[in-house]
C-alpha cells in the first residue's frame, strides 16, 4: 500500500503503547481507524487523540481472546466503514516464570491473547482485506519471537507462533497473488507497560518485586518510533520488520551464533541469579 490516506485500519491493543501510537500516527495520516482494547479509559484517550485528526474513528471494548467479539467487531467495523484495509493484530500481554512454575491456566490466558487473539484478527479481517482490492495485515511478535530466554517460555512460544503463523500466511497470499501484505513485526525493548502489568511468579533467584524494573531499564525505544516503523513496512511492503537497534543486535546474534546466543544467555543468569539469591538471604547466611 502506497498510502493510507482515506483507507481504514483497525488495531488491537489501542489503548496504550504500540498500539496508541500506531493509531495516532495513522489518524495523523487521514487514515480512519477502529480501535479496540479491554481498558476503556485508555481506549477513551487514544480515541480523542484520533479523532483531533480529523479522521473518522471508532472504539470499542473487544477481548482479542474470545473468537466471536473479534469476527463481530470486524464485521460491524467493516460495515460500518464500507471496507476495512489494515489489520493491525497489536494486543499482548506478558508473563515471567519458570516453566517449573507457570500454570497451565497463566500459560493458557498468555497464549489466547498473544496467539490466539493474532490468529482471530487475522481470520476476521482478511476477508474484508480481500472485499477491499487490497489491504495488509500486521502482526506483532517480539525478539522473544527470535530468541528464547529464561522466564520467558510462555512468551517465547506465543511470539515464535505470531513468526511462523505470518510468515505462513504471507506465502499464501502471494501464492493467491492477492493485493494484500503481511508483516511479522519483532520489537525490542518498548517503552510500554506490558512489562510492569505482566503476570509474575515469584520464585528467589529466578523473579522477584525487582524483575519487571530491571526489565524496564533497557527499553530504548519509544513507541512513536515503533508506529514510523510499522508504517513504513505497510508502505514498503516488508515480510518482517525489526523495531530498535536492540532487535537488530539480537537477530544478528541468533543468526551468526544460533546455539552460543544461549550460552551468554546462560552465563549471564547465573551471574544475575546468584545476586539475587545472596539478595533474599538472611543476614549473616549468605
Amino acid at each position: 500500500m502506497k498510502t493510507v490516506k482515506d483507507k481504514v485500519a483497525a488495531v488491537t491493543g489501542a489503548g496504550s503503547g504500540i498500539g496508541r501510537a500506531t493509531a495516532v500516527l495513522l489518524a495523523s495520516k487521514g487514515c480512519h481507524v477502529a480501535l479496540s482494547d479491554v481498558n476503556m479509559s485508555g481506549l477513551a484517550e487514544t480515541e480523542a487523540l484520533c479523532r483531533a485528526k480529523g479522521v473518522r474513528v471508532r472504539a470499542d471494548r473487544v477481548d482479542v481472546a474470545k473468537r466471536e467479539q473479534v469476527h463481530t467487531w470486524a464485521d460491524e467495523v467493516a460495515r460500518e466503514f464500507g471496507a476495512v484495509h489494515v489489520i493491525i493484530n497489536n494486543a499482548g500481554v506478558a508473563l515471567g516464570a519458570t516453566i517449573e512454575d507457570t500454570r497451565y491456566e497463566d500459560f493458557e490466558w498468555l497464549m489466547s491473547i498473544n496467539f490466539w487473539g493474532v490468529v482471530y484478527g487475522t481470520k476476521a479481517f482478511l476477508p474484508h482485506l480481500k472485499a477491499a482490492g487490497e489491504g495488509h495485515v500486521v502482526n506483532i511478535s517480539s525478539v522473544f519471537g527470535l530468541i528464547g530466554v529464561p522466564t520467558q517460555a510462555a512468551y517465547n512460544s506465543a511470539k515464535f507462533a505470531v513468526k511462523g503463523f505470518t510468515e505462513a500466511l504471507r506465502q499464501e497470499l502471494e501464492v493467491e497473488s492477492a493485493a494484500i501484505g503481511a508483516t511479522c513485526v519483532h520489537p525490542g525493548g518498548i517503552k510500554t507497560n506490558i512489562a510492569r502489568n505482566a503476570r509474575v511468579t515469584m520464585r528467589p533467584g529466578w523473579t522477584d518485586e525487582r524483575s519487571s524494573k530491571d526489565f524496564e531499564k533497557v527499553f530504548a525505544t519509544t513507541p512513536e518510533q515503533a508506529a514510523e516503523d510499522i508504517l513504513a513496512a505497510i508502505h514498503k511492503n516488508r515480510r518482517r520488520q525489526l523495531i530498535g537497534t536492540d532487535a537488530v543486535f539480537i537477530d544478528l546474534l541468533q543468526r551468526l551464533l544460533p546455539t552460543l546466543y544461549q550460552r551468554l544467555l546462560i552465563a549471564g543468569m547465573k551471574r544475575r541469579r546468584k545476586k539475587m539469591l545472596a539478595a533474599a538471604a538472611p543476614s549473616g547466611t549468605a
